[in-house]
């Protein structure tokens, strides 16, 4: 997996993160930078520690799995993808509120990252330079949250749909390509 599919995957991680700061931002009303620096560091922050813990794990298992990872690289990038597709057309509103307290963000920043600890899992099946990976996905998520909160304070959320649906499917994608390339398809 080189560069610009790791850029794509952080992008569709981000997408959680920046979908929940533009809710912060419509909350919070009136825009204050240190509001994105504070989404930013906890957000960027739970995606880089995510994919990390979770490659450290895979690594254990990756020589007991080697001849199917790229099925369950595949499967996890596919119910990854599914679940933020079924979470944007629910009808279920999550609440960000206004507050940015450790109370208030730590739960949000847990919650936003889950889906990149089984993304560092696939990472560490299919042997992904981890932290040139999360680097990457951490300052993705970092400039996305910051810029989620300006955005929702401005349009609200507008975008926070259209945002969790295409990340959703930019990870089925990234599996369905993983897939295709281990059968040999390409």
């Amino acid at each position: 997996m080189g560069v610009v599919e790791i850029i794509i995957i952080g992008f569709s991680l981000a997408m959680d993160a920046f979908a929940v700061s533009l809710s912060k931002g419509l909350a919070s009303g009136k825009y204050k930078i240190k509001n994105s620096i504070i989404c930013g560091i906890w957000f960027g922050g739970f995606q880089m520690l995510m994919p990390l813990i979770g490659c450290f794990l895979g690594e254990k298992f990756a020589s007991s799995i080697q001849a199917f990872d790229h099925w369950i690289a595949f499967i996890l990038l596919a119910l990854i993808g599914s679940n933020m597709l079924k979470e944007a057309f629910s009808d279920d509103e999550e609440e960000a509120g206004a507050s940015y307290s450790i109370k208030a963000m730590f739960p949000l920043a847990v919650a936003t990252a889950i889906d990149a600890l089984a993304v560092g899992i696939t990472f560490a099946f299919l042997g992904v330079n981890i932290w040139l990976a999360v680097a990457i996905i951490g300052a993705i998520t970092f400039i996305t949250s910051g810029l989620g909160v300006k955005i929702g304070s401005i349009f609200g959320e507008k975008y926070a749909k259209r945002a969790e649906i295409a990340g959703g499917i930019l990870l089925i994608l990234m599996g369905i390509k993983i897939l295709i390339e281990h059968l040999g398809l390409i």
